[in-house]
């Protein structure tokens, strides 16, 4: 069997752009990084990505390199196996663009069905909690104020049901792992929270008023984390 080259290792046409190395790359250092894709993690093959990038991706490196390539003996040289080595790459890389963009409609079908009506839920129910509190502050024990603070959160068991069924209503792809871990636990935080403040309504113990504002303050940093979760992956 042949040996492989750098230009096999990154999947790419020996007459590739320093883009589409470069685009190469990016994708195979996503797709075996523990980080992102810890199934398809390889410390070798990491390796491998990353020293033939370091050679085709500069210039200078990737002349020098190609020489060396077309003066290797051509010793036992079989067309046959060409011809069958380049339909092979031709239908893998078919295959890999066809896996991208199926991974991509994944992913953006995931965030219009379920990313962004849950972090639109959440801000619904965590944002107005502080101005809720202040206004309950002036008299606690007026019927009026409580009752604002009740349908308050009436409408957070709303959203937060809403936010719920959105959530599940599909899985979410690998590569958003992190950012729907964090998105499960905010929900589960809102939950909890929501319980917590509605006991303050039956009971008039501050307790409750403290421990619910601390669960969401919970909650509001699980849903910041999950949209820096967002935007390392698309960065």
């Amino acid at each position: 069997m042949a040996h492989q080259t750098h230009y096999d290792t990154l999947d790419i046409s020996p007459t590739a752009s320093q883009a589409e190395i470069k685009q190469a790359y990016r994708r195979l250092a996503k797709q075996f990084h523990p980080d992102s894709n810890r199934e398809m993690a390889s410390h070798d093959q990491i390796a491998q990505v990353n020293a033939a990038y370091e050679v085709l991706g500069d210039p200078q490196q990737r002349r020098t390199y190609d020489r060396q390539l077309n003066d290797r003996p051509h010793a036992g040289y079989d067309p046959r196996y060409s011809r069958q080595q380049r339909t092979a790459t031709a239908q893998n890389q078919h295959q890999q663009r066809q896996r991208g963009r199926d991974t991509d409609e994944h992913l953006q079908q995931w965030m219009q069905q379920v990313y962004q009506p849950v972090n639109r839920m959440l801000l619904y129910i965590l944002q107005p909690l502080q101005d809720q509190l202040d206004d309950l502050a002036a008299d606690p024990f007026d019927d009026e104020l409580l009752g604002d603070f009740q349908a308050y959160l009436d409408d957070c068991r709303d959203y937060l049901q809403r936010a719920q069924g959105s959530f599940r209503s599909m899985p979410n792809p690998a590569s958003v792992a992190g950012t729907a871990a964090n998105l499960y636990y905010c929900l589960n935080q809102v939950g909890d929270g929501i319980d917590e403040l509605e006991r303050f309504t039956s009971s008039y113990d501050e307790h409750y008023l403290h421990t619910g504002q601390e669960l969401f303050r919970i909650a509001i940093g699980l849903r910041r984390e999950a949209q820096v979760a967002l935007r390392d992956i698309a960065a």
